[in-house]
């Protein structure tokens, strides 16, 4: 694993932090490489029940792309005689955008993104992706991309529409412009804000407890919603009897009953 990115693993939270703060957690190509096998790494690893995505430093979460290796990758193209960029520029959304969303989104246990500072382009589609985020009081957001002249990546054409609005997210795309935490509250992005001082710890609090939770129960119900946003009620209702069989057989829920009906504190295996 590259110094810019950092990955932790104990008591079942895998902590990943991006570790570029002199450059605001921007995203170079060394970056984009660690993160998805981190982010991989977390998602395959059964003793991971929970995911923390950070990022180090006090100004950025992770303004997206980094856009002063982009201007010579634009070049190389350019020289290599595309005319375009059509070469390594562009190709990174396959090769590594994309992977990292679809870890995180469908990581089979929770991820929860503790934004500390701006979470700009492929930064927002991150925290995105997250399933929760607590949000310091000094952060905020930006889509930047019509900012220099790009279409949505990091899946944020999915995720923000289905948070936000499609008409609202049609302004914060055509329109990009700092989202302050508390509107970001207001619009439904941020779950939690808190102040700055407090971010990591009631981070790390809120993802050890889903670290400790049922993850087979969570792992449906990360996949019942977003199979019922796409998909008719009568289809959902089915997704959900399948889902619940699921759940209902695993080794967390007989824990959860009998702790209930005893009136003790469930200890779940996550199995």
């Amino acid at each position: 694993m590259a110094d810019t990115v950092l990955y932790e693993v104990g008591d079942g939270l895998a902590t990943i932090t991006l570790n570029r703060p002199e450059a605001m957690n921007a995203l170079n190509v060394e970056t984009k490489v660690a993160l998805r096998e981190a982010v991989r790494s977390a998602a395959a690893d059964d003793a991971v029940r929970a995911v923390l995505l950070t990022a180090a430093g006090e100004r950025a979460f992770c303004v997206g792309q980094d856009l002063k290796e982009h201007i010579g990758l634009l070049a190389a193209d350019r020289e290599a005689g595309s005319g375009q960029a059509s070469g390594q520029t562009m190709s990174t959304v396959r090769e590594h955008y994309n992977p990292i969303v679809r870890a995180l989104a469908g990581a089979r246990k929770p991820v929860v993104a503790a934004v500390n500072g701006v979470a700009a382009g492929a930064g927002l589609g991150f925290a995105l992706a997250a399933d929760y985020r607590i949000v310091a009081d000094t952060a905020s957001f930006n889509t930047s991309f019509a900012g220099v002249a790009l279409t949505a990546d990091s899946g944020i054409s999915w995720t923000l529409p289905r948070v936000v609005g499609p008409g609202r997210a049609a302004d914060l795309l055509l329109f990009p412009r700092s989202i302050a935490a508390r509107e970001a509250y207001e619009l439904g992005i941020a779950s939690r804000v808190v102040p700055a001082a407090e971010l990591r710890a009631e981070a790390e609090k809120t993802a050890r407890a889903l670290a400790e939770g049922p993850t087979v129960a969570y792992a449906a119900l990360k996949e019942a919603t977003a199979y019922g946003l796409t998909h008719s009620l009568s289809e959902t209702l089915d997704k959900e009897d399948e889902l619940q069989s699921r759940a209902g057989a695993s080794e967390d829920h007989a824990i959860a009953v009998r702790a209930f009906v005893e009136k003790e504190k469930p200890r779940y295996l996550g199995r």
